[in-house]
């Protein structure tokens, strides 16, 4: 299959996996898998930058590739760390020639086997959040058109990544709010239970729900449910005047 019906047939996939809740780990795996299919390179991978900032292998086309990555890592050298720092494009590294640029990095991606390293910022909101790496055993050169396909996948790689955050938090924030309206219909009830019991109206009840609360340290929306499901009782404060008229 022609190298452009492969990329196509790679971005359809990729996209239909986006509407659905996908693995980000196996969707970043067949970006770096199809990177070696369709790019010419002879290994991928993805960083992605952890919260506490550092940057963490995510994917990896390959088990060498993985073992380097990690090392990148270690030894804080390397084309994806100057991506990831800079933002920028790392292509056309000749790794037996940067010159001491990767002390630790560079002897170490020969050894096993690779010549050729390059590296694609993953940038979303004005920020990166990672990097695509690409390694070759030979001494090749990406062509502009290679460094543009891969920047692509490398930024369908980062809107997975935004995507599943998304949902994430779109998940999170529901369940807040259904968490917050089933605890709203408890209290309702629970200021029933107070008028009827203690002859208060509505908003002296819930004033008693409050202050018993307060007193004992306790949730507003744990202490509702205990008063409906006849646990604790909540009494009106001493002087209230609808108690005064019982």
């Amino acid at each position: 299959m022609p190298r452009e019906a492969v990329l196509i047939q790679t971005f359809v996939e990729l996209a239909h996996s986006l509407v659905d809740d996908f693995d980000v780990v196996e969707l970043l795996t067949v970006v770096a898998d199809r990177c070696v299919e369709v790019l010419g390179v002879d290994a991928a991978g993805v960083m992605i930058v952890a919260p506490d900032g550092t940057l963490r292998v995510m994917a990896s086309s390959s088990e060498a590739m993985r073992v380097l990555e990690a090392f990148e890592i270690q030894a804080e050298e390397g084309p994806c760390l100057d991506c990831f720092r800079t933002g920028e494009p790392v292509v056309n590294n000749d790794l037996e020639k940067v010159d001491g640029r990767w002390p630790r990095f560079g002897p170490e991606a020969v050894a096993a086997g690779f010549l050729a390293a390059h590296a694609l910022p993953m940038r979303a909101r004005g920020s990166v959040i990672g990097a695509l790496n690409l390694f070759q055993n030979g001494v090749g050169v990406m062509e502009p058109a290679d460094v543009a396909a891969a920047q692509a996948l490398a930024d369908v790689a980062t809107i997975a990544i935004l995507q599943h955050e998304a949902a994430k938090e779109a998940q999170m924030l529901n369940d807040q709010l259904s968490h917050a309206l089933q605890s709203r219909i408890v209290i309702e009830q629970a200021k029933g239970v107070i008028a009827e019991r203690e002859g208060l109206d509505m908003a002296e009840s819930f004033g008693a729900l409050r202050t018993h609360s307060r007193n004992n340290n306790l949730r507003l929306a744990d202490l509702a449910r205990d008063v409906v499901e006849g646990r604790v009782s909540v009494s009106a404060p001493p002087g209230d005047s609808a108690q005064r008229k019982r």
